[in-house]
């Protein structure tokens, strides 16, 4: 069984969660608590902290079974397969939201320039710098054995490392 993410319809990630609960499907919808001010005063409400976006634990049997529950768009793909999300990464999540309250998620943008680690594939592990960027796809320049060796990538199997962008 693998963890895969599901595209929802605008605001009805809880919804989407519940039904699939009742569905017998492994389910996470990771919830931010969220201090908001009501006219009288301030309430603490969970909302989720990807918006339109839940995690399921399936095999791939069931897949059509979660596309058919009302309020699921699709799953998230990547290289043309429903995207798995790693055990670790989910875990991270849990134990990051029990710690801290108010978080927010936002996607990371990879620009030239931009010092990356490659995720997957038989490159995996590697760093290497962005030398050009399009729609899905970077070119990376990677440093080894003294020579340059540059390669494209799907940008969903690279993560920028935390020294950010190169002068």
């Amino acid at each position: 069984m693998n963890w895969h993410a599901i595209y929802t319809n605008p605001r009805s990630e809880k919804k989407v969660a519940a039904r699939l609960v009742e569905k017998g499907v492994e389910v996470y919808c990771p919830l931010n608590k969220v201090r908001r001010k009501w006219s009288d005063r301030y309430k603490v409400v969970e909302e989720p902290l990807f918006k339109s976006y839940v995690f399921v634990r399936i095999i791939p049997e069931d897949q059509l079974k979660v596309r058919m529950v009302e309020g699921v768009v699709n799953f998230v793909y990547t290289m043309g397969k429903p995207a798995v999300i790693r055990e670790k990464e989910i875990d991270l999540i849990r134990k990051f939201l029990k710690e801290y309250e108010e978080v927010q998620a936002a996607p990371v943008s990879l620009s030239k320039g931009t010092k990356v680690r490659i995720t997957s594939g038989v490159l995996m592990d590697r760093e290497g710098i962005i030398i050009d960027i399009q729609k899905k796809t970077a070119s990376v320049l990677l440093e080894t054995l003294g020579f340059e060796l540059t390669a494209r990538f799907d940008t969903s199997s690279l993560e920028p490392l935390p020294e950010g962008r190169l002068p």
